[in-house]
């Protein structure tokens, strides 16, 4: 059950494509003959048990483990075959948000995301904080925030504000690990919404690691099911629910699942009348 084989030949433009991926730590093997194709412009969700590898795929995309077989290609360019200078410039139109924020504790957000503008784009200081208080407007945090440390800081600030340094550079895609975790429903919502916002808006594509079934149902165009040491099934989340594979079952079908779908139902239902 693959959407794209259902789609027209001149609608995929896939800017990642994962083929035959092995994963392995010692003797144990996380991922064998994985296969799987983020499409230009989507937001691809990633599900799966606890152990499928769900974050060890992100990082062996993005370059931070390398595979022990298969390629992995990415912008049209096959990442093992690189230097490490033409790897390096392939991962600058990476976006990436790991599952803490990950902020530097001793700068302020406006510091936090001058840094890899200053670092990678060469910008002079003033231009690259400036450029950062643009960022952190786009991801609807106050003009005051700039000056924060992300102690002071909530978690949904904290999450917004890692998300406006994962766009400093403008990336072709972002990679998103567990983005709404340890958020209340309000601030996950939110933050769902804002992310579908942007993405319409600038056009970049989205890897989106996430347990969150809200998130699922609100963001994702697609969702894919790591199980077996592979991608299970990828599909849109209605035909994905409908696999007859014990853990999707009760995965979606669930107490969780139910009230995910009833949510998104309704707010779809609100949308509609109000429109």
């Amino acid at each position: 059950m693959d959407a794209e084989s259902n789609k027209p030949e001149s609608n995929k433009r896939p800017v990642i494509k994962v083929r035959g991926l092995v994963n392995q730590f010692g003797t144990h093997v996380v991922h064998e003959n994985l296969d799987l194709t983020l499409e230009r412009g989507e937001i691809l969700g990633i599900v799966g048990g606890s152990g499928t590898g769900k974050s060890v795929l992100l990082r062996s995309i993005v370059g931070l483990k390398r595979p022990n077989g298969g390629t992995v290609e990415v912008l049209g360019t096959t990442l093992n075959e690189l230097n490490e200078e033409e790897r390096s410039q392939i991962e600058r139109r990476f976006g990436v948000l790991f599952q803490r924020g990950a902020l530097f504790s001793s700068l302020n957000l406006q510091e936090n995301i001058a840094l890899p503008l200053i670092e990678h784009a060469k910008l002079p200081r003033e231009d690259a904080e400036h450029l950062a208080r643009v960022k952190l407007a786009l991801v609807g945090l106050p003009p005051q925030a700039a000056l924060q440390f992300p102690e002071s800081l909530s978690g949904g600030m904290i999450k917004r504000a890692a998300l406006a340094r994962a766009l400093a550079l403008d990336p072709d895609i972002l990679f998103l690990d567990e983005p709404t975790a340890g958020l209340d429903p309000i601030g996950a919502a939110a933050f769902d919404q804002l992310l579908v916002t942007l993405r319409d808006a600038l056009g970049f594509s989205v890897f989106l690691v996430t347990h969150d079934l809200d998130t699922l149902y609100a963001a994702c165009d697609r969702v894919a099911v790591l199980s077996q040491k592979h991608v299970l099934v990828v599909d849109t989340i209605d035909k994905v629910s409908e696999t007859d594979d014990e853990w999707i079952q009760e995965y979606f079908h669930g107490p969780r699942g139910r009230a995910a779908q009833e949510a998104h139902t309704a707010s779809s239902t609100n949308a509609n009348v109000q429109e």
